[in-house]
């Protein structure tokens, strides 16, 4: 009876002393999680990673932001905050500690996110290498904000100028400007516009060729620029792009350049193909003003595929139609087909538009019929 009882007793012993054991062979981990605005974060996922075996213990946070577990097995651990487990499956962290000893007894790491920040700004915690790059990187922040500020105060005084016609005022500005800081493509951009401006006030043809050109040098370097800063928007950084093309063309125009200026205006509508029926458009003109009468009706035939309802596409079609008209024997003018369909499209698209006089007048002179109903369906007879 004796010895069964001392069995009995030995084991009792036995079992006590298991969870000692335990006791002395673990940690206890605790913590709280905060955000950036010093709140609690709920529901977050701690993760802790043994550096020693890749054993993982993953924590969640209470409503109050706290987090507590025993039985963590003493070692390194790298230490992970998750906002939450969705967070945790993409990879996305919070925060994180590497290196985190835990020992025997009680452990405490905390996630302050708020002062991780004010720590960041400040620079603690972070190594000389690291110290440097940070006030490097906010020295240039700072340059930047100041080159901004007095780039945009040149291009409002310049603007003030060439609003107020005074083109060389404006110019003076955004030399000086692109002597501050020759990497902004809208100062380029701008300067080759008041040159381009300024040239058809020059009584002197020398000088206007020279403003013409530098337009288009300053044209080239705008566009260079934004092809090597591109917006976010690839959208916005078409339209801008043709913007650029669009002007530098008319500079080719205004120089008497043609065909520069016919290959500029088609970089446009390529760069933004949803502007393309204007820059046709342009094209057009220019070609009309050359007297380049087969280009042009080609262009405005671009400009009517691109947009049907674009009225002054037709009015010029027909003008550059009529001008290969020819007299008949009996003293007539004939113009080739298609003419009095081009003005009356006109009419019908703009009956008291701008030109709607002229193409009246132009019609009546080819000895045909004003005509307001060119592209409908005439009603069938009865």
């Amino acid at each position: 009876m004796k010895k069964h009882f001392a069995i009995i007793l030995f084991l009792l012993m036995l079992g006590l002393s298991v969870p000692s054991v335990l006791a002395q062979n673990s940690g206890t981990v605790k913590g709280a999680a905060r955000d950036p605005q010093g709140n609690p974060i709920p529901d977050a996922i701690v993760v802790y990673t043994n550096l020693d075996n890749g054993q993982k213990y993953s924590l969640k946070t209470n409503k109050k932001g706290e987090y507590f577990s025993l039985g963590i097995t003493p070692g390194k651990y790298n230490v992970q905050l998750f906002k939450n487990a969705d967070d945790q499956k993409a990879g996305k962290e919070l925060d994180h500690a590497n290196g985190f000893t835990v020992q025997l007894d009680e452990n405490t790491l905390d996630f302050d996110l708020k002062k991780e920040q004010e720590n960041a700004a400040k620079g603690v915690g972070l190594s000389a290498e690291q110290l440097k790059q940070m006030q490097e990187q906010k020295a240039k922040q700072e340059k930047e904000v100041t080159t901004v500020k007095s780039l945009n105060e040149k291009l409002n005084a310049a603007k003030t100028d060439a609003d107020a016609g005074n083109y060389d005022g404006a110019i003076a500005e955004l030399t000086a400007a692109n002597q501050m800081d020759p990497t902004r493509d809208l100062i380029w951009f701008k300067l080759a516009d008041y040159y381009r401006l300024s040239a058809v006030k020059q009584t002197d043809p020398a000088e206007k060729t020279k403003r013409l050109d530098s337009a288009v040098e300053d044209y080239q370097k705008a566009i260079e620029l934004k092809q090597k800063t591109p917006d976010k928007d690839a959208n916005a950084q078409s339209k801008t792009l043709a913007a650029y093309y669009n002007n530098m063309a008319e500079a080719y125009a205004k120089a008497g350049k043609t065909d520069d200026a016919v290959k500029t205006y088609a970089l446009a509508a390529q760069t933004d193909p949803s502007a393309a029926s204007q820059y046709y458009f342009n094209t057009g003109a220019v070609l009309t003003n050359a007297g380049k009468v087969d280009d042009a009706i080609t262009a405005f035939d671009k400009v009517i595929a691109a947009d049907p309802n674009k009225a002054d596409a037709y009015y010029w079609k027909g003008v550059n139609m009529i001008g290969k008209a020819t007299l008949s024997k009996d003293g007539k003018m004939e113009a080739p087909s298609g003419t009095a369909e081009a003005f009356q499209k006109y009419l019908e698209l703009q009956p008291t538009g701008t030109y709607a006089d002229a193409a009246k007048q132009m019609l009546t002179s080819i000895g045909a019929s004003v005509e307001t109903t060119f592209g409908k369906k005439k009603a069938a007879k009865k």
